[in-house]
């Protein structure tokens, strides 16, 4: 006789990690951030679908992005699966997808797990969205606007900008913990 079960709880829920070890997709939370616990001895980025993404930059700029980016998917907005899309275009080899669409014993539809720690993953994010933001404002008519973006450009510091944000929002072990 067959063994009753939940969906999508069979054995065969394995992701396999860029670093070649294996995850259980059911063993991410909605909480965690990093997966430090990889038998490879080095830190996974952790990110689903449900983490806004002001994970990474300031309310006030998501929502600008929000507005000025268009987006022709599924998604009503732009968001976090649109800023790992952008890191998986460039960075293929190093980060894996997990589709839970399907999976109704998970909180999340999409899980992206990185070769890179959650830091470092910040930093891509933020270069990722300078480059996208340079080449919106090299479309710009207004000579004046664009010299003024390159200059304020010259003067940011994506590391610092990390550090801070971090530190501000308090980002001092796996879990996001909000002040």
């Amino acid at each position: 006789m067959a063994e009753p079960r939940v969906p999508g709880s069979g054995t065969e829920r394995h992701l396999e990690l860029p670093c070649g070890e294996t995850l259980d997709p059911h063993s991410v939370d909605l909480g965690m951030y990093e997966y430090s616990s990889c038998p490879c001895g080095e830190p996974h980025a952790v990110v689903t679908d449900a983490h806004p993404a002001s994970r990474f930059f300031p309310e006030s700029l998501v929502a600008i992005l929000e507005e000025t980016i268009d987006t022709d998917d599924d998604f009503d907005r732009f968001g976090t699966p649109h800023l790992m899309g952008v890191v998986l275009e460039e960075f293929p080899e190093k980060v894996v997808t997990y589709d839970a669409s399907d999976d109704g014993a998970v909180g999340y539809a999409m899980l992206w797990v990185t070769d890179f720690d959650s830091r470092r993953l910040h930093e891509i994010i933020v270069e990722l969205v300078v480059e996208l933001m340079e080449h919106a404002i090299s479309h710009a008519e207004d000579d004046s606007a664009i010299s003024e973006f390159e200059t304020q450009m010259l003067e940011f510091d994506i590391g610092e900008f990390v550090d801070q944000y971090r530190a501000q929002r308090n980002f001092e072990s796996e879990h996001d913990q909000p002040m």
